[in-house]
């Protein structure tokens, strides 16, 4: 939009809502904006994590039909990257759970 076209929107809004409203409706446009803005990343940070899902899970496939000898480096990298959130999501089960003071007051009873 340009300056003009943005100067007269202004005095229209102007005219139509008067100087009470202006300000009011801007501010209620300016939130509707960062809104839509938002909603916008978040949907392409998605689709962004969904396409690398989904390249790695191709790079795996290809790694399994080549029997992971003689690897290319992209597919060697893909794949030390999903042993490594393997590892990641193994080791997080093999922490012990602590319990909370109630429960260790109720073992403490049996």
């Amino acid at each position: 939009m340009g300056m003009w076209e943005l100067v007269v929107v202004l005095i229209v809004g102007l005219v139509v809502l008067g100087p009470e409203r202006l300000p009011v409706a801007i501010r209620t446009v300016s939130r509707w904006i960062k809104t839509i803005k938002s909603v916008a990343n978040s949907v392409k940070a998605e689709v962004n994590e969904e396409l690398r899902i989904h390249e790695l899970h191709n790079n795996l496939k290809k790694a399994e039909q080549q029997n992971m000898e003689d690897l290319a480096p992209a597919l060697k990298e893909s794949v030390e990257e999903l042993k490594k959130a393997a590892e990641s999501v193994q080791h997080s089960y093999k922490q012990p759970v602590q319990q909370s003071p109630v429960e260790q007051k109720n073992d403490n009873q049996k």
